[in-house]
């Protein structure tokens, strides 16, 4: 959460490479360890998918930004299989190569082009953009749009958090807060943390369970990165959502039939088919579009600021529930479950009435319809 704070401003100081670049290295002391490896993804949540979509051309936008929650997801579930062989500090040993490979790697890739046409280098910008697109691509058309939106974007002044709080960027937030809280309160953290114990309290094996889940999310990632400028955004978070509800659905079902004493041997099974029903949706399109769209409605001015605060209510979010899980299930298991399903279920008619569709549209058309007095 404290990297979150201030991942914004950060990125607007010293651009999305150079961010990326120092929150790569983590100390592997124990407590000074986890503290910086909190504060260094709280960082990195914010800028890698700015930086993603600020470089990618429209009609792979949300394909390219998805990726970087499929890589989360491959990462994680590889990690998570090492670490059933090796022990924790080997594990923690282990994470240092990633994130030496990134440093290594960032020194070969362009600044973001939005970034620096921002910040007034309007050559760096173009360099960047035939980098990015190719030295024989004519990329005059997109840097003139860049160049002019960003000139337009001048004539306002650099908000702090509280100006977010005006009507000229009220969609934008409620959109990009929106999701950020239903995406976390719907379960998602609780159930990756406490999966194991979720299953033993089903009277499942804890370990099938989650080898289970771990095989059912990447692929249904991959799904989702495929799919993401196929169908749109706004029809896959919608799927996804409601795949997510009857996930918890079923679970609860599970702890209630537990608690009746009815299908003792059935409710092991919904448990089992609950949770991968609900992995596998929120792989699909929960767990990465939220950010795809947070990283393309806020216009450069406030991107800072509102990336922010965004990413700051998903850490929140993802404590609240955390901490709140255990209370939860010990003042009633099959009531926490339904209480995700429906907050599941609002998402479904958030989106359906809120979000709107920004696949195939550039940044400036969609931040310019987002943000109405801005545009005029």
């Amino acid at each position: 959460m404290v990297g979150a704070v201030v991942s914004g401003k950060i990125a607007d100081r010293l651009g999305r490479r150079m961010q990326l670049y120092i929150y790569s290295q983590v100390s592997w002391l124990l407590d000074a360890g986890r503290l910086l490896i909190g504060y260094g993804i709280g960082v990195l949540s914010y800028v890698v998918p700015v930086y993603i979509a600020e470089i990618s051309p429209q009609n792979l936008r949300g394909a390219f930004t998805t990726v970087n929650q499929l890589m989360i997801c491959v990462g994680v579930s590889v990690m998570w299989l090492i670490g059933t062989f090796f022990p924790w500090r080997t594990l923690a040993l282990i994470g240092i190569i990633p994130c030496l490979l990134q440093v290594i790697g960032l020194f070969f890739i362009p600044e973001s082009p939005r970034w620096l046409a921002k910040i007034g280098m309007w050559e760096d910008c173009e360099s960047a953009l035939h980098r990015l697109r190719g030295k024989n691509v004519k990329i005059f058309e997109e840097a003139a749009e860049i160049r002019d939106y960003t000139k337009t974007l001048h004539q306002l002044s650099e908000t702090r958090v509280f100006d977010l709080f005006q009507p000229t960027y009220a969609k934008s937030l409620i959109v990009g807060v929106g999701l950020m809280v239903l995406q976390q309160l719907g379960g998602v953290n609780a159930i990756a943390f406490y999966v194991d114990s979720i299953f033993i309290s089903a009277g499942f094996s804890s370990t099938i369970g989650s080898i289970a889940m771990v095989i059912v999310q990447v692929p249904f990632t991959l799904l989702g990165v495929l799919l993401m400028d196929i169908s749109g955004r706004r029809p896959l978070l919608m799927v996804s959502a409601a795949g997510t509800c009857l996930g918890c659905f079923l679970t609860g079902i599970s702890f209630l039939l537990q608690d009746l004493q009815v299908n003792n041997w059935f409710s092991p099974i919904l448990a089992l088919v609950g949770v991968l029903v609900f992995s596998g949706s929120f792989s699909l399109g929960m767990g990465g579009i939220p950010w795809v769209i947070m990283s393309e409605i806020f216009p450069i001015n406030i991107k800072g600021s509102a990336g922010s605060l965004v990413t700051v209510v998903n850490w929140f979010g993802s404590w609240v529930v955390s901490y709140a899980f255990n209370f939860l299930m010990k003042w009633s298991s099959e009531g926490t479950f339904f209480m995700f399903a429906s907050i599941c279920c609002s998402t479904v008619l958030f989106v359906a009435k809120l979000v709107p569709e920004t696949k195939g549209r550039t940044l400036e058309e969609i931040q310019a319809s987002m943000n109405p007095l801005i545009s005029n």
